[in-house]
């Protein structure tokens, strides 16, 4: 028998889209975290620009009145800060089912363009919010900025589903989510620079708002919903990906119900929903307590603040492409399963993190030095969970991507509001290590019970119930059922 290796292009559109998602997931994540060193900047300006000016020189005059943009320093308290670090995530949670839904009923191009749109007008008008509300105002423009940011993921996880063929997924589903350790890294470093520059904090959220701007120009030209949509794809790679997909030719222009009930019933689900929950929780401790722990214990002003508090995301970041050239090679040499791949390197991001958090929990300024290094380890080690387990709703169901995604991201990222609140409540003085040793503590805890129940109920097999006929197939079976229960009963009727 002759068997021919179907291939597609080297390079295509494929590549392109996961190169938005890439930037989008970026820009995204800077103007989400930004936050932690916004903070930092506001309530310690002399750690930023000491020279910096009173008020920031925008004015708007009209005949009426005449506004000032203030940038005084604010004698905010730790409780205050943290309801700022969780405002996010109120608004976030709340879009996630909406975003699953909008972008099976309106396509992923439109709700990804106006979802990234908003959250750059939110980002545009955050120093005007903070002048006039200080940081009640701050937590209200940031809740709107989760709204419109929360319909994003479950509108990622759908386009790779759409334009990833089954021997790619992990690969340009790995490149594109390496966006969230360049956004983490990014909104670390790049935003205490700009704090520490002339354009002061509010530069933060105008170079933030910036790019969004630019990005949805980007995504509005070259993205489409599916390759059957796209006015660039060459005819080989659309028969490619078309063909690798293996479905019928209404696929894209069909809605196919959702099988709540096996959803929520099923394990390898919700060990997923699990295992995201506790790595959410101790990700965002680092992503948003990082500055103020270095700020606090290490004793660091800004500038170095920025330089070590991006390093461990640089170090994500790096680890990230570690990861996925390790994955490509013994997937590419069938040396293991797709299900063995994804709990080896879920295993290696949540327990090396276990260590290095609790050793960190006993280090002081004197010794900050090993803080940072176990603590870039920690991070940097933690960006296998993208291959590990982030990608894992694509491999549960293609075709119920963007739900699974909604479900988890709701679940996951209720997570975010809490830590800064338990944050607010053990840390009552941010130089106090004792203190500081409670919150790596839990965060280690988690990650390590989360990815057992993982290990143990996990996998990157299809399930039964992502079938497009499955609700079909189990309306039939019952009918079949039922029927047959009413032979056997006019039977026994008929023979009494």
């Amino acid at each position: 028998k002759l068997y021919v290796l179907v291939t597609g292009p080297v390079m295509g559109m494929r590549h392109v889209q996961a190169l938005l998602i890439f930037l989008h997931i970026t820009i995204l994540f800077v103007g989400r975290y930004n936050a932690g060193v916004s903070v930092v900047a506001m309530t310690d300006a002399e750690t930023t620009n000491p020279d910096f000016p009173v008020w920031f020189g925008m004015t708007f005059q009209s005949s009426i009145d005449t506004f000032l943009i203030f940038c005084q320093e604010y004698d905010w308290t730790e409780a205050q800060k943290s309801y700022i670090l969780s405002s996010f995530f109120w608004g976030y949670i709340l879009t996630q089912f909406l975003g699953g839904y909008l972008c099976k009923r309106f396509g992923v191009k439109s709700v990804m363009f106006w979802g990234a749109f908003g959250s750059a007008i939110c980002s545009a008008l955050t120093p005007l919010f903070i002048s006039f509300g200080e940081w009640q105002a701050y937590c209200g423009i940031r809740v709107i900025m989760g709204l419109a940011q929360g319909v994003v993921f479950p509108c990622i996880h759908q386009h790779l589903a759409r334009w990833s063929p089954p021997s790619e997924r992990n690969r340009l589903g790995a490149l594109a989510h390496t966006g969230i350790e360049c956004g983490n890294m990014s909104a670390m470093f790049f935003s205490g620079m700009i704090a520490k520059s002339s354009l002061g904090w509010p530069g933060i959220s105008y170079v933030s708002a910036g790019l969004a701007f630019l990005w949805c120009a980007l995504w509005y030209i070259f993205s489409a919903n599916n390759p059957t949509e796209s006015r660039f794809i060459s005819k080989p790679e659309l028969e490619y990906v078309e063909s690798s997909l293996k479905h019928n030719e209404k696929y894209h222009k069909t809605i196919i119900p959702i099988p709540w009930k096996a959803i929520w019933t099923s394990a390898p689900f919700l060990a997923l929903l699990v295992v995201r929950c506790c790595e959410n929780w101790g990700l965002s401790t680092l992503q948003s307590q990082i500055p103020s722990y270095m700020h606090g214990v290490l004793d660091m002003d800004m500038k170095s603040n920025a330089f070590f508090s991006a390093l461990p995301f640089l170090a994500m970041w790096i680890m990230s492409y570690i990861y996925l050239a390790v994955a490509e090679v013994l997937l590419g040499k069938n040396s293991v399963s797709l299900t063995f791949l994804r709990k080896t390197f879920n295993s290696i991001a949540l327990f090396v993190p276990c260590g290095t958090l609790i050793g960190i929990g006993f280090l002081d300024k004197e010794q900050k030095n090993l803080a940072i290094a176990l603590m870039t380890i920690g991070v940097g080690f933690n960006s296998g969970q993208t291959i590990g387990s982030v990608l894992n709703t694509i491999d549960l169901s293609p075709n119920h991507a963007s739900i699974l995604m909604g479900i988890v991201n709701t679940a996951a990222n209720f997570v975010p509001i809490v830590t800064p609140l338990v944050v607010g409540l053990i840390v009552e003085d941010d130089t106090d290590r004792t203190e500081w040793q409670i919150v790596f503590i839990i965060a280690s805890v988690l990650f390590l019970v989360g990815n057992v129940i993982y290990v143990i109920f996990g996998t990157a097999v299809s399930q039964p119930w992502d079938a497009e006929d499955f609700l079909k197939l189990k309306d039939a079976e019952q009918a079949t059922e039922v029927k047959s229960k009413e032979l056997v009963k006019e039977n026994n009727q008929k023979s009494s």
